[in-house]
């Protein structure tokens, strides 16, 4: 008798369906027909890099984006969204990155906060306190005292407790906006264990992660976006790390394997001088414990994903975050980074990646956001005169290639390239001699992109320490001397850079087995 063929299991019924949800901002498409569907008893990793649409997916989805087009079913029925109180209605719950919880209230209050259980007589405390109980035994965490302050807790308890919130209303759809981007490797594996607990009890998992390997370890399928459109759509199990860095990235394997690193006529070889050694510089939580050393006249790239830890890497060297762990070394004499105005003072300069909130005085003139750092290191007592202010902004208009009709306007309505421009005028105008610069190229036309690198390549040549970081690698390849790579948050190898160095080296390196080879430093 020929043997049963046991029948193939049939995929769960979705929970939520999204269909062409397209969304737009001042009349410019931000999300583009994109597709999503939502399985109960899976986790449904949502990937992209930053400005792919995924934080605007999820809006349409909870109700706080407005859609222009497409339809969204829950239970196969149609569901106008209005706002996140009908999307908790349908059993739509989200826990975000900042948990927008209460310090100061307790474990309990803040589970139970907007949904609190009320009597003839106001809240009834006591079953909001069981309530609460049996929200955190469904996350396996009953030790926890319900009446101690949310201030008192770990990271990873408070990211817990967000998760409980979410959960005692015993949704179908459980969001998690970057859960894990606050916490240690340990305090990250106890909350992806509360992640597999709520699958298996039947909860549909939508997961947002930068940490390739957490999204590997605990997803089923995944969803790419990329520039507003869903480019690809993976089972975890079938997929390779490098097919899915390249969806994300936005390059064909086969390209990326076509490209090579290429060495322009203005790449310039490092004196053997260190100007910055970080050794075992590191923040809990943040980044581990990293050596790299900056060489005058040499370009540094830090390449990896977001998340990766290539910013906080770059913060920490710059004094913009302080270290808790290793030491700086400028020069050769140990120094101690309390803040970006130290590191100024020491001819340290940094671009923020944040260029509206940490870059660029929207409200002041090109002008004077040009001679602000200068002035700012002179100090505030000793201003600039007019003369003085027109001889450093001389310098870099032609330098550059900045309009003389845009000085006198405010920063803030010029382009995103131009503000970059007017950015690095305002460090070159400190005379650094470390210059980090952290997406300098992003969101700019190819003119300005091209004009930026061909400075930054320049003040190499002039016997500045750079580093540059850009989530284009082309870019940090052609650029770079030296390539530092990160992922999850630790640098996991150095590259010198040549001839047979390529996008995909980079790629290989990253998308390689937690349990494979070490990556050592390459030649």
């Amino acid at each position: 008798m020929a043997a049963r063929t046991a029948p193939m299991e049939q995929p769960a019924a979705p929970v939520v369906e999204m269909h062409g949800i397209t969304v737009e901002y001042a009349g410019v498409r931000v999300l583009d027909s994109a597709d999503l569907v939502l399985r109960p008893g899976e986790v449904h990793a949502l990937m992209g890099e930053n400005g792919a649409g995924k934080s605007t997916l999820i809006g349409a989805l909870t109700g706080t984006v407005p859609i222009v087009a497409g339809r969204i079913l829950v239970d196969g029925v149609p569901l106008t969204p209005t706002g996140v109180a009908r999307s908790r209605a349908e059993g739509i719950a989200t826990v975000f990155q900042e948990s927008h919880l209460s310090p100061h209230l307790s474990v309990a209050e803040n589970i139970m906060i907007g949904h609190e259980v009320r009597g003839r007589f106001g809240i009834r405390w006591a079953r909001c306190r069981e309530r609460a109980a049996a929200a955190l035994a469904t996350l396996g965490i009953e030790d926890v005292d319900l009446r101690t302050p949310l201030e008192a807790l770990s990271p990873a308890t408070k990211q817990l407790v967000a998760v409980a919130r979410a959960i005692v209303l015993e949704p179908r759809v459980l969001v998690l906006d970057e859960p894990t981007s606050s916490l240690d490797e340990a305090e990250a594996a106890q909350l992806l264990g509360v992640v597999r607990r709520l699958r298996d009890q039947g909860v549909a998992i939508l997961f947002v992660s930068h940490f390739l390997e957490q999204v590997f370890e605990v997803s089923n399928r995944m969803t790419v976006l990329r520039d507003g459109r869903v480019v690809a759509e993976y089972c975890t199990a079938e997929v390779e790390r490098a097919e899915l860095i390249s969806k994300m990235i936005g390059e064909d394997i086969d390209a990326l394997q076509a490209l090579h690193s290429q060495r322009l006529s203005h790449h310039y070889a490092g004196s053997s001088q260190v100007a910055l050694r970080a050794t075992s510089i590191g923040r809990h939580g943040t980044l581990e414990p990293t050596d790299v050393d900056l060489v005058r006249g040499e370009v540094v790239g830090f390449a990896g994903l977001r998340g990766s830890g290539r910013t906080e890497l770059a913060r920490l060297m710059s004094g913009v975050e302080r270290a808790d762990r290793g030491e700086l070394w400028l020069d050769g004499s140990r120094v101690q980074l309390r803040g970006p105005a130290a590191a100024l003072r020491h001819r340290i300069a940094v671009s923020s990646e944040n260029l509206r909130n940490e870059g660029i005085v929207a409200g002041l003139t090109v002008r004077e956001n040009i001679v602000l750092a200068l002035q700012a290191l002179r100090g505030w007592t000793r201003p600039l005169s007019r003369a003085e202010q027109e001889a450093v902004v001389d310098t870099y208009l032609d330098a550059l290639r900045l309009s003389h009709e845009d000085l006198d306007r405010p920063a803030g309505e010029l382009s995103g390239g131009t503000q970059q421009k007017v950015m690095l005028a305002r460090l070159l105008a400190t005379r650094p001699h470390v210059l980090i610069l952290d997406e300098p190229t992003r969101g700019i036309d190819i003119a300005a992109k091209l004009d930026i690198q061909r400075r930054v390549a320049k003040l190499a040549g002039e016997g500045v320490a750079v580093v540059f970081i850009s989530s284009q690698l082309d870019e940090v390849v052609r650029l770079s001397d030296r390539i530092v790579v990160l992922k999850d948050r630790e640098k996991i190898g150095e590259l010198s850079n040549g001839p047979g160095v390529t996008v995909d080296t980079i790629v290989e390196m990253i998308a390689a087995e937690l349990d494979g080879p070490a990556a050592g430093d390459a030649d």
